[in-house]
C-alpha cells in the first residue's frame, strides 16, 4: 500500500513538472512571437517610410523634369528674341550711319528747304488762279497764311515744310470728292446766291437757291455758262443734295468737257 502511494506522489511529480514545462514552454513562444511581430511591425513601418521617401523623392524628381523643360523652352525663345534682337541692332547701326551722313548734310538741307517751300507755295497759288473757282478764295488764303508762316522763327523749316505737303494733300483729295458748299457768284453783272457742285475736278456746277438758274464753269473762257435747266436742273439739284448727305448715291446726268489731247 506504502508502495502505491508512492508511485502516486511520483507520478504527481511527474505530471506537475510536465505541466510545469509546458507552461513555461508556452511563455517563451509567446514571448519569442511577440518579439517576431514587432520586428515585423518594424520592418512594415521602416518600409513605408522608404516608400514615402521614394514617393517623395520621385515627385521631386518630376518637379525637376518639368522644371528642366521649362527652362529649356525659355532658352529657347531667349534664342530666337536674341536673334531678333541682333538684326535689330544691325539695323539700328545703319539707321544711325544714316543719320550720321544726313546730319553733316543738314546745313545744306537747311538751305535748300526754304527755297523749296517759297517755290512749292507760288506754285501752288498759280494753279488755284488757273483752276476752276472752287473754294478760291478760302484756298488762297491758306497759301497766304504758309507765305507769313516763312519769316516765323518760332516755327522750324519741318514744320513748314509739312504744313505745306498737308496743303498739297488737300488740294489732291479734292480732286477725288464731290462737294457741295453756298456762295456768291456774278452773272453778268449780277450777284447770285447759289450752291456750288463741284465733281473733283472733271467739271464745277452752280444753281440758284431757287432752282430757277443752273449752269457750269467753263475752263476756256473762264466763265460760267448757263445751262438748259429742263434738262439738267434736276441733276444738278440731285447731285447737290447726294453730296451734302441729303439723299442716297445714285447716277446723274451731267455735262462733261471732252478730254483734249496731250500735247
Amino acid at each position: 500500500m506504502k508502495k502505491q502511494r508512492l508511485k502516486a506522489v511520483a507520478l504527481s511529480t511527474v505530471i506537475s513538472a510536465g505541466v510545469l514545462m509546458t507552461g513555461t514552454a508556452a511563455h517563451s513562444s509567446q514571448q519569442t512571437l511577440k518579439e517576431i511581430l514587432a520586428v515585423s511591425q518594424s520592418k512594415v513601418d521602416a518600409a513605408k517610410k522608404s516608400q514615402a521617401r521614394i514617393n517623395r523623392l520621385q515627385d521631386q524628381a518630376t518637379d525637376l523634369h518639368l522644371e528642366f523643360k521649362k527652362v529649356n523652352k525659355e532658352i529657347d525663345g531667349l534664342r530666337v528674341y536674341n536673334t531678333r534682337l541682333e538684326r535689330q541692332v544691325e539695323n539700328q547701326r545703319k539707321k544711325i550711319a544714316e543719320l550720321d551722313e544726313s546730319i553733316a548734310n543738314v546745313t545744306v538741307i537747311q538751305r535748300q528747304i526754304q527755297p523749296l517751300i517759297v517755290t512749292l507755295l507760288d506754285t501752288m497759288e498759280k494753279f488755284i488762279e488757273l483752276d476752276a473757282p472752287f473754294k478760291k478764295e478760302e484756298r488762297l488764303a491758306a497759301v497766304e497764311k504758309q507765305k507769313a508762316n516763312l519769316d516765323n522763327a518760332d516755327i522750324t523749316n519741318a514744320e513748314k515744310f509739312r504744313q505745306v505737303i498737308e496743303l498739297y494733300n488737300i488740294e489732291a483729295e479734292y480732286a477725288r470728292k464731290v462737294s457741295t458748299y453756298p456762295d456768291t457768284i456774278s452773272i453778268n453783272g449780277q450777284d447770285l446766291s447759289v450752291d456750288i457742285l463741284s465733281v473733283g475736278r472733271i467739271a464745277l456746277f452752280y444753281q440758284t437757291t431757287d432752282g430757277s438758274q443752273t449752269g457750269v464753269w467753263d475752263r476756256d473762257s473762264s466763265s460760267w455758262l448757263a445751262l438748259d435747266p429742263g434738262t439738267y436742273k434736276n441733276s444738278v439739284r440731285n447731285g447737290i443734295r447726294m453730296a451734302d448727305k441729303k439723299a442716297q448715291n445714285d447716277i446723274i446726268t451731267i455735262p462733261v468737257p471732252a478730254a483734249e489731247a496731250a500735247q
